[in-house]
């Protein structure tokens, strides 16, 4: 595949004259809706000719909420080796509260595909929202660990699940080592039934980084307790932050090159955005909300407002300002571009495969991306 960057006269059919492929592969490839208009600085995937064929192996998860869209994930499964349904919580007592939207159809499509689906465990409380409580309350008392690990066993085996992902967040400090130790008993619980434990990890560039986010997780010991780990390199641009890159690839770097040097690679996932912020300016600290948009909903407001799509070379990550009603506006997102330099990393420190947060909108020039330069693994 080849990326190549619109310039200012480009149309679909100049570019693929230039490049002697069919207009409809660019349209396909890159998900052009009619009239197919197109924004200077925008990346596009073209099928430039022959490849000689990927050959590093990795391994591709999707988390994904229960109200996917079925042609969304009929579309994301064939590059996919597992499903990460989001999400189960749990009691202080240890009873696991499943979804309240029915899943069923996303086990049964992934088993049909050939891919793993994933129970994904998470602290959420009644209100939504990651809940501290409930992790001291579970990891600190035998008796609600025992509980929960009975139930979770009881759940997968029943729903046809083929592992389980423990996204925890907001850990106590003190909880640390507890939680640790509840990462290697759920291991330990379902690994004789042939069960993959997998941790979702904060991203962490030292042992001692403060914060909420990461005190309670320790990557040696989280490393050596789970099957595999998920790196969350992604919202350094988030809903309440100011204007910046989702996972700018300098950040993201740094959180490898620490991992790698606490986790065994072959273990480690890298976690991959698949989605955009919107930031009104001036940003106000406390008071600004961003809103979450697409990667093709990104630039289709570029192309509807006519303002060139930037590309940061530092962040590795494409992003644009434009005007609506008087009020200016900031756009951060991915394209193939930041995708290929992500991408990067895996062969690069040897790392296990990748992490997508999430599938719910299908992107398809970052699959046809990834088709190209790996050999997706299958359970």
């Amino acid at each position: 595949m080849e990326i190549y960057v619109v310039q200012s006269g480009d149309t679909v059919d100049s570019i693929a004259e230039s490049h002697g492929i069919s207009t409809s592969s660019v349209i396909y490839n890159n998900q052009l809706t009619y009239p197919y208009p197109l924004a200077v600085g925008q990346a596009l995937l073209l099928s430039s000719g022959e490849a000689s064929g990927p050959s590093y192996p990795a391994w591709v998860n999707g988390y994904a909420y229960p109200f996917i869209q079925q042609n969304v994930l009929d579309e994301t499964l064939p590059y996919l080796s597992s499903l990460s349904v989001f999400s189960y919580g749990f009691t202080t007592e240890g009873e696991l509260v499943p979804p309240t939207t029915d899943y069923t159809f996303m086990i049964e499509a992934a088993l049909t595909q050939g891919v793993r689906p994933v129970l994904t465990l998470t602290p959420l409380g009644p209100d939504g929202n990651f809940n501290n409580y409930l992790i001291t309350a579970v990891v600190n008392n035998q008796e609600a660990k025992d509980n929960l690990l009975n139930n979770l066993l009881a759940t997968v085996q029943e729903k046809n699940f083929q592992g389980v992902d423990i996204d925890f967040e907001y850990i106590r400090p003190e909880d640390r080592i507890p939680f640790a130790d509840f990462v290697a008993d759920v291991r330990n619980y379902l690994s004789p039934y042939g069960y993959h434990v997998s941790v979702a990890l904060a991203p962490k560039t030292s042992d001692d980084q403060a914060g909420l986010l990461y005190e309670g997780k320790d990557y040696r010991l989280l490393g050596e307790a789970a099957d595999s780990v998920l790196l969350m390199t992604y919202e350094w641009g988030y809903t309440y932050g100011p204007p910046m890159a989702v996972a700018p690839i300098n950040q993201v770097r740094r959180v490898v090159e620490y991992a790698v040097t606490r986790i065994d690679p072959a273990k480690i996932d890298l976690g991959i955005p698949n989605y955009g912020y919107d930031w009104t300016l001036p940003f106000v600290q406390g008071s600004s909300r961003a809103t979450t948009v697409s990667n093709l909903e990104a630039v289709r407001i570029a192309t509807e407002y006519g303002v060139p799509i930037e590309f940061d070379e530092t962040a590795m990550s494409p992003f644009f300002r434009y005007e609506k009603n008087g009020q200016l506006h900031e756009v951060w997102f991915e394209d193939v571009r930041s995708y290929q330099a992500k991408f990067a990393l895996l062969p690069e420190f040897a790392l296990r495969g990748m992490g997508y947060w999430q599938i719910m909108r299908f992107f398809r020039p970052n699959w046809i991306l990834l088709e190209d330069t790996f050999v997706i693994q299958r359970p």
